[in-house]
Formats: C-alpha cells, sequence, structure tokens
C-alpha cells in the first residue's frame, strides 16, 4: 500500500518534470524574437569590435531580449569577399564592408578609396555625411542590401615594408604589395608602378611573413591590433587613400524587422558609428609612437611624386564612377587631376 502512493507521486512528479521540460525547449525565456550575426574582418582588439559588443547588448536591452545581434570579428564568418556574399544570400544579416570590396558589387560604394582625394578622416566624413554619402547609399539600397546612414572609420592608409622604406613613388617600382580584393586599390598602386596582389585580410599576416608579397597598405589601428608590425619593418606614411566601412545588411532581414526595433536598432548604430570614428582616429594618431617601440621606423614621404603619376587613373575612374558622383567626390576633394 504504501509502495504504490509513493509510485503515484513518484509518477506524478516525473511527469510534470518531463512536461515542463518539453515546454522550455519549445519556449526558451530567453530566447530572441530576432537573432542576427554580423561579421568584420577586423581583429577582436580593434575599437570596432570592443564597441559593437557593448552596442548590440545595448539593443539586446532596449527591445527587451526580441532583438540579438552576435558580433564574430576577425574572419570567423569568411574573408569580407566571403562575407559580402553571405549578406547577399541572406545567410549573414550584418558586416562591415570596406568601401572597395563592396565595390565587387555596388561599384559606386568604392568611391570612398580615390587615391589622394582626401587629406584626413574630417574631410572624408563632410563628404559621406554629406552628397557623396546620400548618392552611394542610394545605389547601395537599389542593390537590395541594408546600408546604415553613417558611414564607419577605418582611416587614412598608410605603406609598411619589409626591405626599405618608401620615400618617393621610385620605391614602388615592381614592389610586391598586397592589397585589399577591390579594383580601385589595385589599379592605384599599378598606375604608380608597383605589383599588387588582391588578397583577402585573414591571409595578410601569413603573406607577410612567407614573402609571399612584401609589403602592406592599411591604418595605423589595423597595423597596430593585427600585430603587422611583428613582419614588417618600416611605416611609411603615404596617406594615400582613405577608407571606411559601409555597415551593411541582408535587405530581406532587415525589412522584416517590425518599426519598433529597426527604430532601436538605427539609434544604436547612430550612436555606434560616432563612438567608433572618434575612438578609431584618437588610435590612428596615437600609435605612430608604439609602432616606433615596437621596432618600426616610420617616415613621411611628400605626396607631390605619386600624385604626378595619377592624370590616367583619374580620367579612367571619373568614366568608372560617372560624370555625376565624380562632381560631387570633386565638391568636397577640389579638383582630382
Amino acid at each position: 500500500m504504501s509502495t504504490k502512493r509513493i509510485s503515484r507521486r513518484t509518477f506524478a512528479a516525473a511527469s510534470a518534470a518531463t512536461l515542463a521540460s518539453i515546454n522550455f525547449v519549445r519556449r526558451p525565456a530567453s530566447a530572441a524574437q530576432f537573432s542576427f550575426k554580423m561579421g568584420t574582418d577586423n581583429s577582436p582588439q580593434n575599437p570596432t569590435n570592443v564597441l559593437a559588443d557593448s552596442i548590440f547588448a545595448e539593443i539586446k536591452a532596449k527591445s527587451g531580449g526580441r532583438l540579438e545581434i552576435k558580433n564574430y570579428p576577425n574572419n570567423q564568418l569568411g574573408g569580407a569577399s566571403q562575407m559580402v556574399a553571405q549578406v547577399r544570400s541572406g545567410a549573414l544579416e550584418f558586416m562591415m564592408a570596406d568601401g572597395g570590396v563592396l565595390g565587387s558589387v555596388v561599384p559606386l560604394a568604392a568611391i570612398i578609396g580615390v587615391g589622394f582625394a582626401f587629406d584626413d578622416s574630417r574631410q572624408a566624413f563632410r563628404a559621406l555625411d554629406g552628397d557623396l554619402g546620400n548618392h552611394v547609399r542610394k545605389q547601395i539600397r537599389a542593390a537590395g542590401l541594408f546600408v546604415h546612414d553613417k558611414i564607419f572609420q577605418n582611416g587614412m592608409r598608410q605603406v609598411t615594408t619589409s626591405a626599405k622604406p618608401i620615400a618617393g613613388d621610385g620605391d614602388l617600382q615592381g614592389l610586391k604589395i598586397r592589397t585589399p580584393a577591390a579594383k580601385l586599390a589595385t589599379d592605384l598602386f599599378a598606375t604608380l608602378g608597383a605589383s599588387p596582389t588582391p588578397m583577402n585580410f585573414n591571409e595578410v599576416y601569413t603573406a607577410l611573413q612567407t614573402k609571399i608579397v612584401d609589403a602592406q597598405e592599411n591604418p595605423l589601428t589595423v597595423v597596430e591590433t593585427a600585430h603587422l608590425y611583428e613582419v614588417q619593418k618600416y611605416l611609411s606614411l603615404t596617406s594615400h587613400m582613405w577608407s571606411g566601412f559601409w555597415m551593411i545588411g541582408n535587405g530581406d532581414s532587415w525589412t522584416k524587422l517590425p518599426p519598433d526595433l529597426q527604430k532601436i536598432a538605427s539609434t544604436c548604430f547612430d550612436k555606434f558609428a560616432l563612438q567608433q570614428r572618434v575612438e578609431v582616429e584618437k588610435m590612428n594618431a596615437s600609435l605612430q609612437a608604439n609602432l616606433v617601440k615596437q621596432g618600426m621606423a616610420v617616415n613621411r614621404p611628400s605626396p607631390a611624386s605619386f600624385r604626378a603619376k595619377l592624370k590616367p587613373f583619374y580620367a579612367r575612374w571619373k568614366n568608372e564612377f560617372g560624370a555625376e558622383a565624380w562632381d560631387q567626390l570633386e565638391k568636397y576633394s577640389g579638383k582630382l587631376t
């Protein structure tokens, strides 16, 4: 009699536990209504990724847990070219896309990287927060992609080399230099007499280490956070190109978000972009001394010898981008001839 009562109680408790377990599997209390991913090709220490983690936590909190965005830095989801393809297919919801790489899908997106067009980031942001940026974003959206209103900072690109510094255009002749997988960048260096080798950033450190290439070009934050000073001796402050990241997304994924979640995300993305611009600029400005301590020799060549060779380059890219877009670029950069 006693055994039978215990058995019934045990059975009832086990049944309740099983039902609770089934209910939990079906509807986890912490599950987000929308769970998205963002990919970057920068290291976790880069300010872009440090800030992304805090901004995405804020989005989750402000949405009451309904929208969750997880950040995947350092090419965890593939190189930049692969991530662009994933965003287009919907396998990835967001990414930070370099203008040159995005140019393979939306050609005008690459216009931010025209050689020696911008003297500094402040000038670039005037253009890209203004008419030029509006024109480019219109083209990105026409391709079915989401693009945030504010571009993110990468900064002025500088050349690093293993064998000798770059003092003028003569030092670029025949130089095997890694560039992004972007037509504009390869054409710039080919016009200057170098031998550009396009590759995604996840391959760069090993390519420099094994001498597949002798040089690369990137803002100082990238040289520092990717430890390129370990495999490069010379840093030449050429400031030959400004680069930034378009925060793009899969268009269908974005439109499926309810308006209130779009508003929360957009507001937080604004905050993210403005903070990221400040932090990356601050880091780029402070790193020269630190890279010297890491063993790099630094020089600052005059841009005159480089610009003197770029007349055919400018003519080609004016034709490529179209007169309207080129006029908008020159509105901010001044005449490019």
